[in-house]
């Protein structure tokens, strides 16, 4: 195991938020180029809205989602005294999940919410993140030269990573199966709570 960086990892942090406000500040980008747009096709100003729900919808969906996961991410690195070259490489590889996702939000807002292909790639690519972060937590977990000496990782902070994971693969299972359920399958999240119960029950 490589042993961690001795300092506080703050560079780490500082760039990683960087790095998530560009990707939040690219989500809107497609929403800015729709005045011209309607200008330029003589509509009136509140069909600036009217006529483009569907992308302020994805917009915001994807708002939420991308601060949830930063927020997740600063919870982990709360814990966090030190850095490997293997927490670096996940953590950038959740970069570039994060950076990603205005790709697949712009298909949302293009495609009919029951695509199929749309709403497996946008759920994925949360997948994909999800799965990267769990990965930071439990190396932040296992390593000692990585956590905190005097706030570790717990235990029921692996058992949510692993839940948020559990719970959107089967998302993306029931979206491959009944694309009509659409991004609703990301819903299957409030239900966290109760997993982690069960996590608990079973001794895990």
């Amino acid at each position: 195991m490589a042993r961690a960086v001795s300092r506080d990892p703050d560079r780490l942090v500082l760039f990683t938020d960087a790095v998530v406000a560009i990707a939040v500040t690219l989500l809107v980008l497609p929403l800015v180029d729709v005045v011209p747009e309607a200008v330029g096709a003589h509509q009136r100003s509140v069909e600036v809205i009217t006529g483009h729900w569907a992308q302020i919808g994805s917009f915001a969906l994807s708002f939420v989602v991308i601060i949830r996961l930063w927020f997740v991410h600063h919870r982990v690195f709360e814990h966090i005294g030190g850095y490997t070259r293997a927490l670096m490489l996940v953590n950038t590889g959740w970069l570039l999940a994060i950076v990603v996702l205005p790709f697949p939000t712009e298909m949302a807002a293009s495609y009919p919410g029951d695509d199929r292909f749309t709403v497996m790639l946008y759920i994925g690519n949360i997948l994909v993140a999800c799965v990267l972060q769990t990965a930071l937590t439990v190396i932040s977990y296992r390593d000692p030269d990585v956590a905190l000496e005097f706030d570790p990782p717990t235990i029921e902070s692996v058992r949510g990573a692993l839940s948020n994971v559990a719970l959107l693969a089967v998302g993306l299972a029931v979206v491959a199966a009944f694309p009509g359920i659409s991004y609703f399958a990301l819903l299957l999240l409030f239900a966290q709570a109760p997993v982690d119960r069960l996590w608990r029950l079973a001794g895990v």
